[in-house]
């Protein structure tokens, strides 16, 4: 017998049937299409110059990094990030071919008709101040924190910092005035290049200042002084830098760097011995990594120590 009713439910039963494979295929292109656009999106960061790579993992991003700048250190462990060259004379073509989502820099990152190239490939590319202080240190934190979305590791690296130049203030004090604080000659010693001697405005006179030093050059930016130059000065310390950024060098304890560092300077500049820094074996080398991008983690490790040293000096 006929019964309408059984042909109704049979129709509503197709009906559903058809509606929850319709709801299944679009849930299944939406997720496609979201895991998709998550691939898309997946961050892929250039950073170049030491002090923001630097700050770039130190805010556990090291993750997203796909190439640095040449200044740049990285952990041994990191083999599969691209070296760039110099953070002032990049190239867009082999940043580009790296397809990045981020460049990430300091003002000195250059030249500026690469950046143009970049930013029109839809490239975003951000230049930090250069950090000269402890607000702008701290402010450059808060920016990368928020660019990288490590805002919570952001607000514990700048509790970390400030323990740390609150450390190295409280040793400042103990050195005493500028008129008592030992007098402080910084050299950069480049190969076939005569040294370099580090005025105001320097990164190494940032260094010096911060740990409470004397800094005797007393003139802006770098310049070359004969040995009959410094030995009038008469430095209570040298601080030296070689400006190399090789990696693969011969793994040394910073006792021995320091005394290899000090030969190589007297073997090289013999008048230096008869300085009070010379007679007392005081001369001291910071990593090329503290020098550049201004104040940043390896500068503050490095005004640090070199605090403790003025201390020191000080009790003779």
């Amino acid at each position: 017998m006929f019964n309408p009713s059984h042909v109704f439910n049979r129709q509503v039963s197709s009906k559903c049937l058809l509606l929850s494979a319709s709801l299944l295929l679009t849930f299944n292109v939406s997720a496609h299409e979201g895991v998709h656009s998550h691939e898309q999106v997946q961050p892929r960061l250039v950073s170049a110059g030491a002090g923001v790579t630097e700050l770039v993992l130190a805010l556990e991003a090291g993750d997203e990094l796909v190439a640095v700048d040449s200044t740049s250190l990285l952990p041994p462990s990191m083999t599969n990030i691209e070296k760039l060259g110099y953070h002032r004379m990049l190239s867009a073509e082999g940043i580009l071919a790296l397809t990045p989502t981020l460049v990430l820099g300091t003002d000195a990152m250059g030249p500026e008709t690469t950046l143009e190239v970049l930013r029109s490939a839809d490239v975003e590319v951000v230049k930090l101040p250069t950090a000269n202080d402890r607000p702008q240190l701290l402010s450059n934190i808060d920016t990368m924190g928020k660019l990288l979305n490590r805002q919570a590791q952001a607000k514990q690296l700048k509790l970390k910092l400030q323990a740390s130049l609150d450390a190295i203030a409280a040793k400042k004090k103990q050195v005493g005035s500028a008129e008592q604080a030992p007098k402080i000659l910084f050299m950069l010693l480049q190969a076939d290049r005569p040294a370099r001697v580090g005025g105001e405005g320097t990164a190494a006179d940032i260094i010096i200042k911060l740990a409470g030093g004397n800094n005797i050059a007393d003139f802006s930016g770098y310049k070359s002084l004969s040995q009959e130059g410094i030995l009038s000065l008469q430095p209570d310390l040298i601080l030296i830098s070689n400006r190399s950024h090789d990696q693969d060098e011969t793994p040394m304890s910073d006792a021995d760097k320091a005394a290899s560092d000090a030969a190589k300077v007297l073997k090289a500049m013999p008048l230096l011995a008869h300085t009070p820094a010379g007679k007392n074996n005081k001369i001291q080398s910071i990593k090329p990594q503290a020098l550049l991008g201004g104040l940043g983690l390896s500068a503050i490790e490095a005004a640090d120590k070199l605090a403790s040293t003025l201390i020191e000096i000080n009790r003779y």
